[in-house]
């Protein structure tokens, strides 16, 4: 007898699980409609609306958290306690960049409405990146959250000021660099992609790795140990450029300076964010399994990652050392903190010789980037609070006496610089040692050791700007022009977030207990 078949329902599909990510999606395209309609004097109801929009997002993400992992789209996408906990980050993140936003784009004449809808799909492409089990969401999230990112940092047009005395701005030029190098490397993680396709003949991260055993023990008769490696290579390279990781990170200190200060806060947490979401997964989840002997040693990829970070370490203190601008040496030390992540990505590749060292890595991993996340864009709104409408302000030098005229300014960039550093206390003193304790368990001992003494390294350059803030006191301290109600609010926030990840540490490790790759 003939039966009909089953009609699949939403339900069926599990599409709730990605909820979070299709919310803010949808909440973006609302935006798009009201704000071609809002009248010139209503303009102001689009950031509200953003920001509105950002907290649904956020609040349904809270009731969909969930350490046991579910997926849909086919397998494509998963949720689970890594994707929750990087949707939180991904999520404050967007909502501080917002109120950095609202009085910056008026008085800088800039003031459009695509502004926040260009951010908030942004947004929506590292959401789902974080929660991507396939190469192609790997792909497609990565382009959502890097295209909005090139627009974003052309954002800002040439200003002229009343003498008409022009200053040109590098905006533009920080746009189209970071579009060109960004194509450039996006092509890579297609083509790895396509080579670990060509392998296993599979694009999801599951099934890469449970294919990885078998190419590896019949190597001798085919060419797919080698596509694995070549594969792994060039997506590696291709996420390298999305995190700044040297030698990869040419883009990142003429983008910073030049970008929307607003945007590189943003680009400088959501960008890392991504990559090293996509990067975690694709290692722990599709990769771990890669090794040159069995499974007997650790990952193949592992030493190259090692050998990266080491070199990131290096050369992001050393050189951000020498930097007279704060943004660019906001950018440097931007690259350092990659070397840091990336020692958590090194000590997965002991995953076959190390019980559950691929789950605490990870886990470390996310406390540091909640950490960085609420450093980075404090600093950067104390940055904007003292920039001047035509770009100027972002001297060192402009920190000289700052406590004299702006003493709450002047303390939170203290701690924001303390945290950078790894001081106790604090969010980035939590982020550091959870990330040697992973690698240190790993065996990882001499690259542990270049994190410390880097970490000293990066001392100077993070205590110069606290010196010049409350030493310097014959100078009267930037008039901070920029500093307004939301960027207050913004520099408050990222206080709170700072000294709670560092001081009420349970909160945190709690959430980050739960997730498991393996």
């Amino acid at each position: 007898m003939f039966e009909s078949p089953t009609l699949q329902t939403l339900t069926d599909y599990n599409i709730w699980i990605a909820l979070p990510a299709i919310a803010l999606a949808f909440g973006t395209m609302f935006l798009l409609v009201i704000d071609v309609f809002l009248p010139a004097n209503r303009k102001h109801w689009t950031p509200i609306l953003a920001l509105v929009g950002i907290g649904i997002s956020f609040l349904i993400n809270l009731f969909t958290y969930n350490p046991e992992q579910t997926s849909t789209f086919g397998g494509m996408f998963v949720a689970d306690a890594f994707t929750g906990f990087l949707n939180i980050v991904v999520l404050i993140t967007a909502f501080i960049s917002v109120l950095l936003s609202t009085d910056y784009l008026r008085r800088t004449e800039t003031n459009h409405g695509e502004y926040y809808i260009l951010l908030l799909l942004s947004a929506t492409g590292a959401m789902f990146m974080v929660g991507a089990n396939d190469l192609i969401v790997i792909f497609i999230g990565l382009e959502l959250l890097s295209i909005p990112l090139y627009i974003l940092s052309a954002f800002r047009v040439t200003y002229t000021d009343d003498r008409d005395a022009t200053f040109v701005l590098k905006s533009e030029e920080s746009g189209m660099k970071y579009f060109i190098l960004g194509a450039f490397s996006s092509a890579f993680l297609v083509y790895g992609s396509a080579l670990l396709f060509g392998a296993t003949g599979t694009t999801n991260l599951r099934e890469i790795f449970a294919a990885v055993g078998p190419i590896l023990e019949s190597s001798a008769e085919n060419s797919g140990a080698l596509l694995l490696l070549i594969g792994a290579a060039l997506s590696l390279v291709g996420l390298g450029f999305k995190i700044a990781a040297v030698p990869f990170h040419m883009w990142t200190p003429d983008v910073y300076e030049g970008a929307p200060t607003p945007i590189t806060a943003y680009m400088s947490v959501a960008a890392k964010v991504g990559g090293f979401a996509a990067l975690f997964r694709l290692m722990i989840v599709g990769l771990s399994g890669l090794t040159l002997d069995a499974g007997v040693d650790p990952a193949a990829w592992q030493g190259t990652i090692q050998v990266i970070a080491a070199v990131t370490l290096i050369l992001g203190n050393f050189v951000a050392l020498s930097q007279t601008n704060i943004k660019r040496m906001l950018a440097y030390s931007s690259i350092a903190h990659a070397g840091y992540i990336l020692m958590a990505v090194a000590a997965v590749g002991s995953a076959g010789l190390v019980p559950d060292i691929a789950n605490t890595a990870a886990q470390a991993g996310l406390v540091y980037l909640l950490a960085y996340a609420f450093t980075n864009l404090g600093a950067f709104a104390v940055v904007l609070a003292l920039e001047n409408n035509d770009g100027t302000g972002t001297e060192l030098s402009d920190f000289n006496g700052l406590y004299n005229s702006r003493p709450m300014l002047a303390l939170a960039m203290a701690l924001f610089m303390f945290s950078l550093t790894g001081i106790p206390l604090t969010a980035g003193f939590m982020g550091k040692w959870l990330v040697f304790s992973a690698a240190v368990q790993a065996g990882l001992i001499p690259l542990t050791i270049i994190g410390v003494l880097t970490s000293v390294i990066s001392a100077f350059y993070y205590v110069r700007v606290i010196v010049n803030m409350f030493l310097l006191t014959e100078d009267e301290g930037s008039p901070a022009v920029g500093e307004t109600a939301p960027v207050r609010y913004a520099v408050y926030a990222s206080m709170a977030g700072v000294l709670i990840v560092g001081i009420a540490v349970p909160l945190v490790t709690n959430l980050v207990n739960m997730v498991s790759l393996v």
